[in-house]
């Protein structure tokens, strides 16, 4: 009886080491994850996103304070520019490396950066944790860091998941500069 004992506590010595090693391991992936700060139409940090890589695809892990409460459009951009002066336009339309068309609802879409709504709280914060399948952290097609970079946008309204080309989400309200164009990086 001593010695099963004695192989079990062993066991659960290795297997706890093991299970150490793989949360350290997963804590310096996630601390290596590409995360951005959120700003408003004043250029105001409101914010935080964090892009985690899984074998699923990108886990985008949001804290959000001072938006309007209900729905919001939640969307990844071809551009990472966050522009004020342009509304945030210069973060360009829906990431959609596929030309797929907007929206979950159409049989031709969706983008690759369409998410579903996300909402606010009566007190204005939102927190989101939403998984895009559709792309990815590491080098290749559909990477957020591709050559002229990615943002998140918020939009105004919500997404009616049809109308082209962004589902008439209304003005951008904020954005996150995820990787920034590769020209941008350099200066």
């Amino acid at each position: 009886m001593l010695k099963k004992l004695n192989v079990i506590a062993s066991f659960a010595l290795v297997t706890a080491g093991g299970a150490s090693a793989a949360l350290a391991a997963h804590h310096e992936v996630e601390d290596a994850a590409p995360h951005a700060a959120i700003i408003n139409g004043e250029g105001k940090q409101i914010g935080t996103v964090v892009f985690e890589q899984t074998p699923n695809g990108v886990l985008i892990s949001a804290s959000i304070e001072g938006l309007a409460p209900g729905a919001h459009g939640f969307h990844l951009h071809e551009t990472g520019v966050c522009d004020t002066a342009t509304g945030f336009k210069s973060a360009g339309g829906h990431y959609a490396p596929r030309s797929h068309d907007h929206g979950i609802k159409e049989a031709s879409g969706p983008h690759a950066g369409d998410m579903p709504n996300q909402f606010v709280s009566d007190d204005g914060a939102l927190h989101a944790h939403v998984l895009n399948s559709a792309v990815t952290t590491a080098a290749g097609f559909n990477s957020l860091m591709d050559d002229d970079g990615t943002a998140l946008v918020i939009h105004a309204g919500a997404d009616d998941y049809m109308s082209q080309p962004s589902g008439a989400a209304g003005v951008r309200l904020a954005c996150a500069v995820i990787s920034p164009p590769k020209d941008k990086v350099a200066e």
